[in-house]
C-alpha cells in the first residue's frame, strides 16, 4: 500500500486528488496540508511514501518544503504538481531534491502512475524528455561564480572513467536502452553502473543525477 500526503492550498484540488487516490486498491491517503510548512509537519509525523506537492502556497511554499524534506533525511518523496506557469519553479523544485513533477492538467493515469513511479524509487520525468526539460530551464537561472568544473566536484571524485562516461550520457537525457546500444553495454551492466553513479554521488534518483550532470558542468544547456 502506497501511502500519499497531499499539499495544495485549494481545498478542491486536494479532494479531487483524494478521490482518484483511495479510488486505488493500492493507494491511500494519510493526510492533508493547505502550506508548505503544515506539510513538512505531517510528513514528519505520518512518514508517507509520497506527497503530492504543489509550489505556490501560502507562507512556506512547496519549493522550500520540499527542501526541507528531503533535508531530514525523510524516505519520502516528492512529487511536484505544478500549472507550469513559472519555467524556473519547475527547475527549482527538482533542484530542492523533488523525484519529478507533472502538471496539474496531467490525466489520472498519468498521475497515478507519477505516484506509483516515484513510490518506487524512480523518476517521473522521462529520461528522454530530461535534457529537453532542463535546456528549456536551466538558462533562467543565475550562474554560479563558484560552480565548480568537471572533475574539481567532490561528489564525482570517486567515479570511475566510465561511470563518469554514463552520467554525463545521463545528464544529455539517453535512457537505458539508448546507453545499452551506443556504448555497447548489456543492459544488466548498465543497471548496475547507474546504480553505482547514484550510490557514489548521493543522488536519490535519475532525475538528481541529471542535476548533478548539470551542476557540475558535465553537461551544459544547449
Amino acid at each position: 500500500m502506497t501511502t500519499v500526503l497531499i499539499a495544495d492550498d485549494q481545498p478542491m484540488q486536494r479532494f479531487g486528488f483524494r478521490m482518484l487516490l483511495e479510488s486505488q486498491d493500492d493507494m491511500t491517503v494519510v493526510g492533508e496540508a493547505a502550506n508548505g510548512a503544515e506539510a513538512v509537519r505531517q510528513v514528519a509525523a505520518h512518514h508517507p511514501d509520497v506527497v503530492l506537492m504543489d509550489i505556490r502556497m501560502p507562507g512556506l511554499d512547496g519549493i522550500e518544503a520540499t527542501r526541507r524534506i528531503v533535508a531530514a533525511g525523510a524516505r519520502t518523496r516528492v512529487l511536484i504538481i505544478t500549472t507550469f506557469d513559472l519555467d524556473a519553479y519547475a527547475y527549482d523544485g527538482l533542484r530542492a531534491g523533488a523525484s519529478g513533477f507533472l502538471v496539474k492538467d496531467a490525466q489520472p493515469e498519468e498521475l497515478l502512475a507519477g505516484v506509483r513511479a516515484v513510490a518506487a524509487g524512480d523518476a517521473v520525468v522521462a529520461p528522454s524528455l530530461t535534457r529537453r526539460l532542463l535546456d528549456t530551464y536551466a538558462h533562467h537561472l543565475p550562474a554560479s561564480a563558484s560552480a565548480p568544473v568537471p572533475g574539481e566536484d567532490p561528489r564525482l571524485s570517486s567515479l570511475t572513467n566510465r561511470e563518469r562516461e554514463i552520467l554525463t550520457v545521463i545528464g544529455q537525457g539517453w535512457t537505458n536502452t539508448e546507453i545499452c546500444e551506443r556504448l555497447h553495454l548489456a543492459e544488466s551492466t548498465v543497471k548496475t553502473h547507474v546504480g553505482r553513479i547514484l550510490a557514489k554521488t548521493g543522488a536519490r534518483d535519475r532525475v538528481q543525477a541529471v542535476i548533478l550532470a548539470y551542476d557540475t558542468h558535465l553537461v551544459k544547456p544547449s
